[in-house]
């Protein structure tokens, strides 16, 4: 089976010319299909023209120079006592989120063997780095999520690449996260009217593949992102392993010109439910040796960097089931609370601080 891939530019084009609620059968069927996938798989693949593949380029050369550097200079950019927000996460801090769930590793043991997670037992290894996109609140009481953001010595193009990059793929967010809430009948501005201001982080993840390129190692154990969508760029070794809903696992090949949207667990929460947030995986497989051997060949570098995007509520709205959802059976279980309250509690479940 393959991810249902959408082009944004038709949206575009015929949303331009539509106000209001007047959509056009063309409209509403792009739409449907977005939250249908959303719904059913927990994913789908985007074209979107604004994003282009050498934009994406330009970000991953700069974020394999800056993950090669070396330890000592990376740590330079860590902040511990914010959690890590806004600079370098080292290897070894962030837990898959399935280690500290009980529910979540019943769930793992109740799988067919041959749809289970790579077994893993502690931290990842990878680092990350995390720059905050769009404007910071001017008054929160979650100043730990809206710190500023750390420039690295010697990246003189690091503010604009990441920026651009950035920003483009929240365009994108917002695009499918208006598609969906039409495909789910809702106000167009359902979910972008809580996104204003919100901590939306460019993440990029490094792995050294020099030292844990062997097959089976786990980059990042089974888990749920907190967010509301997780975008990606392609990334130049693949490995990434997403469950839809119905179990099945899959390995998943964005192709060239295209980006991977996710389910964050806090669509799953505006949703009642009806979007479960996407289990996932990153793992070295046969397809990830063949590009690591693909590179020493030309001689590129062995950190895998993914282009990753986490797209969030605002830290101030509250997350509850929003529209019609609120009146499903299973809105109960998705009670109000303050999306920054809720992205603390799980912060604290998954980084190691100190």
């Amino acid at each position: 089976m393959d991810l249902l891939v959408v082009d944004l530019s038709r949206y575009r084009e015929i949303s331009a010319g539509s106000g209001g609620t007047d959509f056009s059968e063309e409209l509403r069927e792009l739409c449907a299909a977005v939250s249908g996938s959303l719904k059913d798989n927990g994913a789908l693949l985007v074209k979107d023209s604004r994003c282009t593949a050498e934009d994406n380029d330009r970000f991953l050369d700069m974020m394999e120079r800056y993950f090669e550097q070396s330890e000592e200079f990376k740590l330079q950019q860590t902040r511990p006592y914010l959690s890590f927000q806004g600079g370098a996460t080292p290897e070894g801090v962030e837990i898959p989120r399935c280690l500290v769930d009980e529910d979540m590793q019943a769930r793992i043991k109740s799988m067919p063997k041959e749809v289970q997670p790579a077994i893993f037992s502690g931290p990842d290894p990878k680092w990350r780095y995390t720059w905050r996109i769009d404007p910071r609140p001017e008054n929160t009481h979650f100043k730990e999520l809206n710190p500023e953001s750390i420039i690295p010595d010697g990246f003189p193009d690091w503010k604009e690449t990441m920026d651009l990059w950035g920003s483009k793929m929240i365009a994108t967010i917002e695009v499918v996260a208006e598609m969906a809430a039409i495909g789910f009948g809702l106000d167009k501005d359902a979910f972008t009217s809580l996104m204003d201001h919100a901590p939306h982080l460019l993440s990029p993840t490094g792995n050294d593949l020099q030292w844990h390129g062997t097959l089976g190692t786990v980059f990042a154990g089974y888990h749920y992102d907190l967010n509301f969508l997780t975008i990606h760029g392609r990334s130049r070794f693949p490995g990434l392993n997403i469950w839809l809903r119905n179990g099945q696992k899959m390995e998943v090949k964005v192709p060239f010109g295209c980006l991977l949207i996710q389910n964050g667990k806090q669509l799953e929460w505006l949703t009642a439910g009806e979007c479960l947030a996407g289990m996932h995986e990153v793992v070295v497989t046969n397809r990830t040796l063949e590009a690591i051997e693909s590179a020493r060949q030309q001689s590129r570098s062995l950190w895998r960097v993914s282009s990753t995007l986490f797209g969030h509520i605002a830290s101030g709205a509250t997350l509850k089931p929003v529209g019609h959802f609120a009146d499903t059976p299973l809105a109960s279980k998705y009670p109000p609370i303050c999306a920054g309250d809720y992205v603390e509690q799980e912060v604290a479940a998954i980084i190691r601080k100190g």
